[in-house]
């Protein structure tokens, strides 16, 4: 079967996009796949590296409001729209998936008036605008949260599925990563993120919690500035004379956030999509911290999800302030039995085989 997937811009269209594609592949050796993306967006890096198929179209994100930049988005959409008109009748797909992003809007609007099935895949709890137009015209329309299914008109069509995540979250070995992380069993791990891009409000209360905890021997703390922030936090504890005892750890970048993840006993970060999915497939309690400035502030709509469930505490980034931040930590990392609940909670909102479910309404629309 041959199937056309697109979406971009993000990593949280991108990343669950190539786990379908890849779920795909494992199943079907000799699927034929293509992605569509934009040439300036981050899906032109990452899905040649996945070594799938990847092609083009003109496009760009229509602003909020009507000025200059309104016109150049809109003859770029025409353009878009010819361009996902001519892949789509070279490529012939069996079914074409969305996953998100403006790309999307032009080649799965041309595959429903080509009368192809096709799919979208939302990944947050308030859609995206691009979804919400597209959705209309679907034949399924696949979510992540049931707080999304009320946005769409028509709700028949919505089924949750999960947000696809990476392979290797659910297969760690615990006790291999608290020795390869350095990380001692029997005291609480704090593990602390704010993103791919780091987050300055968290950094800002983390930095207060770490001067604070210098001399703890209860605790242990992982925190990841984001490349972005990462001199600036050091710098400033430079100037403080603070030296980092082992117990606390701090990285500009980590890679084995799966092993952290899986051993950690509590995670603050914000609230990305995958990072929700990657944090309820392991079943771990959080506080949420919302980025203020995504957009239609999905962030907040995620991290309400999580925490109207009781798998999460929701701080808002115009409400943090130091001393509340660092009481709430101390209490949840002191309350055992609420953590069991809260890590309870979360796992109950965790999907480990969103993949293996999407391809499933893949393959039966296709076949219709």
């Amino acid at each position: 079967m041959k199937y056309l997937i697109t979406g971009g811009g993000t990593g949280g269209h991108i990343y669950p996009a190539l786990a379908i594609a890849n779920e795909i592949r494992s199943k079907d050796k000799i699927a034929d796949i293509l992605y569509v993306g934009t040439e300036k967006g981050l899906e032109s890096e990452l899905v040649p590296k996945e070594g799938f198929q990847f092609k083009t179209i003109r496009v760009k994100g229509m602003p909020r409001r009507i000025n200059k930049e309104s016109f150049i988005a809109l003859k770029e959409l025409l353009h878009g729209i010819n361009d996902a008109k001519k892949i789509i009748k070279d490529f012939k797909p069996d079914v074409v998936i969305g996953t998100g992003g403006y790309v999307c809007g032009p080649v799965v609007y041309m595959a429903k008036k080509k009368k192809l099935p096709a799919i979208i895949h939302e990944q947050n709890a308030f859609p995206g605008i691009t979804n919400k137009i597209l959705s209309r015209y679907v034949d399924k329309v696949l979510v992540t949260f049931d707080e999304a299914k009320k946005y769409f008109k028509y709700p028949d069509r919505v089924v949750n599925v999960g947000n696809p995540i990476r392979e290797e979250i659910v297969k760690i070995n615990s006790e291999e990563s608290y020795k390869t992380l350095d990380i001692e069993k029997n005291v609480p791990l704090i593990l602390s993120f704010g993103g791919s891009g780091g987050q300055k409000k968290l950094n800002d209360a983390m930095y207060y919690f770490i001067k604070e905890s210098i001399e703890r021997k209860d605790v242990q703390v992982i925190h990841v500035t984001g490349k972005r922030f990462y001199e600036e936090f050091i710098n400033r504890l430079n100037r403080d004379n603070i030296k980092l005892p082992k117990n606390i750890k701090v990285y500009s970048y980590f890679y084995e956030i799966p092993e952290a993840l899986n051993i950690a006993s509590l995670v603050i970060t914000s609230s990305g999509a995958i990072t929700l999915a990657e944090i309820s497939a392991v079943g771990v309690p959080s506080i949420l911290i919302p980025k203020a400035y995504t957009a239609e502030n999905h962030q907040e709509y995620n991290a309400r999800a999580f925490s109207d469930k009781g798998a999460s505490v929701l701080m808002l980034e115009k409400d943090l302030n130091h001393k509340d931040f660092s009481n709430t930590i101390n209490k949840l990392i002191k309350d055992e039995e609420r953590l069991t609940k809260m890590a309870r909670a979360s796992k109950s909102l965790g999907k480990v085989d969103a993949a293996k479910r999407i391809v499933n309404i893949i393959n039966e629309i296709a076949k219709k």
